[in-house]
C-alpha cells in the first residue's frame, strides 16, 4: 500500500490470479482499519498545503505522470492483460485512454475560473471563487483498472484535492503500478494514497462516515452505489456515482445493416462485454433484420477466445466464475422463453481454456421483455437482438429500463436521429458512432446509472466547492 509517500506491507495478504488460466500472480497487502485511518489521515494532513499549490504546479506534476504512463505503456498493458484478462490490444488502448485524462486535467486545472456578479446595491460587490472539496475517497472497478483511476484522480488532483484510492480486489496490481507512476512524478507525500483490501466494506464505511473525507467517487454496480450513496448522504458528503448500464442500440431500416452489425459487433464484445456502455439490447427494425443478423453472426463466429497475450484473441476471460454463471443463467432463461440461439451459448472448456473463466461469444435473437437478459445488465459476451416495427415502439422499448447510461442509434435520416437522440433518457448517445467517449467529453448517466459526470469541464467541477464573497464598498 502507498500511504503518506511510503510503500507499506503487512502480514495480512490476499492473492491475485490470472482469470485466463487461474494462475497465481502475486500477493498484495490486505489493509487493516489502522491502515485505512492512516491513509485518510495522511490525505487530510497533506490537503492543507496541497490546496495552496498553484494550478501550474499541479499541472506540471500531472503532465509528468502522463509522460511516465506513455513511457511505460507496454508494461502497464501487459500487466493489465495478466491481471484483468482483456486482449493486449485492448489493454494498450485503455492505457492510452487513461493517460488522456491526466493530460486533459493537467490543462483543465488552469481553467478553474471564478467570477464577479453585479449587485443591486451600489456599495456592494459579489465575488465567486472555486475551491477544492477536500479529501476524496475513490473506489474503482476491475473492468477498466487503469483508466478509471486516472478519470478520478486526475481531476481531483488538478482541483487541489487529496486522494485515498481503493481499487477493486480483483485488480490491485494495476493500481499499484499507477501509484508508482504518481510517486515517480513527484507528488508530495499524502497527496495520493493507495489502500488494497479484499473486503471492500470497511473502506466504503470509512469513506462514508469519516468526517475528514469530504467527497466519495465510485464506479461499480448500481446496488453497491445505492448503499454507498445512502450512507454518504447521512453525513452530507459530495458524491459521484458511475453505475450500471443497460444500453439499447437502435438500428433503423434507413441505416446500412452491414455497417451497423460491424460497429455493434465491436462495441458489444469490447472487453468481452464487460463494459457499462456495452449495448445489452440491440433493437433492429424488421425490414433489415435478416441482413443484420447474417453479418453479425458471421462476425461473432470469427471471434477467437483465449488468453489476451495470444495473437488474434478477441474474447478474453470473464473476471470470475460468478460472472460466467450469470451469463449462463441469462442465456438459458432466454432460450427457455423462446429466444433463438444463433451463435455460442456455452461455457468454453477446451483443454487450453479449461483453467479460465471463458464463455463463447453468443448471439440471441427474438428476445422479448419477459426474459432476464432484456431487463438485467449482462456484463458478458452475449448480443441480444430484439425486433421492432416503428420508431415510437423502438423509443419506448429503449427507455423501458431503470438505467440510463449509454445508447446507440444507427440511422441515415438526420431528422429521425435528432428525434430519437432527444427522446432517449440516456446520458451518452452514439449516433452512427460506437465510441462516444473522450477525456474531453462528459461521461455519466441518468436515472439509476449514476450521479455526476466524469471527464470534460464537468469532471473537475465535481471536485470543487463554490464560495461567495459579498463585499461592502465604503463611499468615496
Amino acid at each position: 500500500m502507498y500511504i503518506n509517500g511510503s510503500w507499506l506491507s503487512t502480514d495480512q495478504t490476499f492473492d491475485v490470479t490470472n482469470p485466463a488460466n487461474g494462475e497465481f500472480i502475486e500477493k498484495v497487502p490486505d489493509a487493516t482499519s489502522v491502515h485505512i485511518d492512516q491513509a485518510i489521515g495522511a490525505a487530510h494532513n497533506a490537503f492543507a498545503s496541497w490546496r495552496r499549490t498553484t494550478a501550474y504546479e499541479r499541472s506540471n506534476l500531472l503532465y509528468r505522470a502522463w509522460q511516465l504512463m506513455m513511457e511505460q505503456k507496454r508494461a502497464l498493458a501487459e500487466l493489465m492483460t495478466r491481471e484483468q484478462g482483456k486482449p493486449l490490444k485492448a489493454a494498450l488502448n485503455e492505457v492510452q485512454y487513461g493517460a488522456d485524462f491526466l493530460l486533459w486535467f493537467a490543462e483543465e486545472g488552469k481553467r478553474v475560473y471564478g467570477r464577479s456578479i453585479p449587485s443591486a446595491r451600489p456599495d456592494q460587490r459579489f465575488w465567486v471563487q472555486k475551491q477544492p472539496v477536500g479529501v476524496v475517497g475513490a473506489i474503482t472497478p476491475w473492468n477498466y483498472p487503469v483508466s478509471m483511476i486516472t478519470r478520478k484522480v486526475g481531476p481531483a488532483l488538478a482541483a487541489g484535492c487529496t486522494v485515498v484510492l481503493k481499487p477493486a480486489e480483483s485488480t490491485p496490481l494495476c493500481a499499484m503500478a499507477m501509484f508508482r507512476i504518481f510517486e515517480q512524478a513527484g507528488f508530495p507525500g499524502g497527496v495520493v494514497n493507495l489502500i488494497t483490501k479484499q473486503d471492500p466494506v470497511p473502506v466504503g464505511t470509512a469513506f462514508c462516515e469519516d468526517p475528514r473525507v469530504r467527497k466519495l467517487t465510485f464506479t461499480g454496480s448500481t446496488a453497491v452505489g445505492k448503499l454507498l450513496n445512502e450512507r454518504a448522504a447521512r453525513n452530507m458528503k459530495r458524491v459521484s456515482m458511475e453505475l450500471g448500464g443497460h444500453a439499447p442500440a437502435l438500428v433503423f431500416a434507413d441505416a446500412d445493416p452491414v455497417h451497423a452489425a460491424k460497429g455493434l459487433s465491436l462495441v458489444k464484445f469490447l472487453n468481452t462485454g464487460q463494459a457499462c456502455i456495452s449495448p445489452n439490447r440491440i433493437l433492429v427494425q424488421r425490414e433489415v433484420m435478416a441482413p443484420f443478423l447474417e453479418e453479425l453472426s458471421k462476425r461473432i463466429g470469427a471471434m477467437k477466445a483465449g488468453n489476451g497475450m495470444d495473437e488474434g484473441v478477441r474474447i478474453g476471460p470473464l473476471i470470475n466464475d460468478l460472472a460466467v454463471r450469470k451469463v449462463e443463467n441469462q442465456v438459458k432463461d432466454a432460450v427457455a422463453r423462446g429466444a433463438r440461439l444463433l451463435n455460442g451459448g456455452e461455457r468454453l472448456q477446451t483443454p487450453d481454456l479449461a483453467g479460465g473463466h471463458f464463455y463463447a461469444p453468443t448471439l440471441l435473437t427474438d428476445v422479448t421483455p419477459d426474459m432476464l437478459i432484456y431487463r438485467e445488465e449482462t456484463f458478458g459476451p452475449v448480443a441480444a437482438v430484439v425486433p421492432f416495427d416503428t420508431e415510437e415502439e423502438a423509443l419506448a422499448m429503449a427507455n423501458d429500463t431503470r438505467y440510463g447510461l449509454a445508447a446507440y442509434i444507427y440511422s441515415e435520416n438526420l431528422s429521425r436521429a435528432m428525434r430519437v437522440f432527444e427522446g432517449l433518457d440516456f446520458g451518452i448517445i452514439g449516433i452512427n458512432d460506437i465510441n462516444p467517449t473522450s477525456a474531453a467529453a462528459p461521461f455519466g448517466g441518468m436515472k439509476e446509472s449514476g450521479l455526476g459526470r466524469e471527464g470534460a469541464q464537468e469532471g473537475i467541477e465535481e471536485y470543487l466547492e463554490t464560495k461567495l464573497g459579498g463585499i461592502a464598498v465604503a463611499g468615496g
